[in-house]
């Protein structure tokens, strides 16, 4: 039927799964039974041909499979021991592994492409391109001259005037008013991204270090960036927003399950 293709329905009758089979596995029940599995045997052969770029020999997989049958029986018991009991790197990992397994079976239907475009329209402004700026500037320093401002002013129409050695670049190419913020400071950042592309220096900007005229190359107006263009980018917003989702929904009928009793003074 359809709707048992709705990775939502899939997540929630896996979800009861789980409950059912966390339910019939108590310590008690732990088996002495160990079996091994044909899975378990490709499983092992696959780990070792990715590492060693060769499948393994006999031998090898018979060590293989020594290690793993030790390590199962090493595990279960520990779990009669109640040695997972109590312990912090155990416990996170066991919620680690848990909110994985809840991720994969969100994200375990690929999004049709109807489901992405949906997304890229919702979440329209993670793809969109401020504006931005190319040029090269010159840079005259408060701390070196009396009147840096009026340096700079008069420089604009000096071509030989070169002004102050400055620690940073002397052009940048298409950067947005963020960025040019976390360079220059916001006042300047404001200033410049209201340029536009001229033949001649204009100017000058006052920033974080001194005074600037600014010779604008290039500029680019605020844009929304294609689906087609972004759209491997989109797959990854989409499924981690789906696994987000999947982690709550989880979360929110477990806890449904649970009486939560705090301390009066709490």
């Amino acid at each position: 039927m359809r709707f048992l293709r709705d990775p939502l329905v899939a997540f929630l009758i896996a979800g009861t799964c789980i409950f059912f089979v966390a339910d019939w596995l108590g310590e008690e029940d732990i088996p002495y039974t160990v079996q091994v599995s044909a899975q378990d045997l490709a499983r092992l052969t696959d780990q070792w041909s990715m590492q060693m770029s060769r499948p393994p020999t006999d031998a090898e997989l018979s060590g293989l499979l020594d290690q793993f049958i030790r390590e199962e029986i090493y595990y279960r018991e520990a779990q009669r021991l109640g040695l997972d009991r109590d312990d912090t790197i155990v416990r996170r990992r066991m919620v680690q592994k848990l909110t994985f397994l809840t991720e994969d079976i969100a994200t375990a239907a690929p999004l049709e492409d109807d489901a992405l475009r949906d997304y890229y329209a919702a979440n329209i402004d993670d793809y969109r391109l401020p504006s931005r700026l190319s040029f090269r500037h010159k840079y005259f320093s408060s701390d070196r001259r009396d009147n840096a401002q009026r340096d700079a002013n008069t420089a604009m129409a000096v071509e030989e005037e070169l002004g102050d050695p400055f620690m940073l670049q002397r052009a940048y190419a298409m950067r947005s008013q963020r960025e040019l913020r976390d360079l220059f400071g916001a006042e300047f950042a404001a200033a410049a991204i209201a340029l536009e592309p001229s033949e001649a220096w204009q100017g000058p900007i006052q920033s974080a270090y001194g005074w600037h005229i600014l010779w604008v190359t290039d500029s680019a107006a605020a844009s929304v960036e294609p689906f087609a263009d972004v759209r491997a980018k989109v797959v990854t917003d989409a499924q981690q927003a789906a696994r987000s989702a999947a982690n709550e929904a989880y979360f929110a009928g477990l806890k449904a399950r649970y009486q939560i009793q705090l301390p009066s003074d709490a």
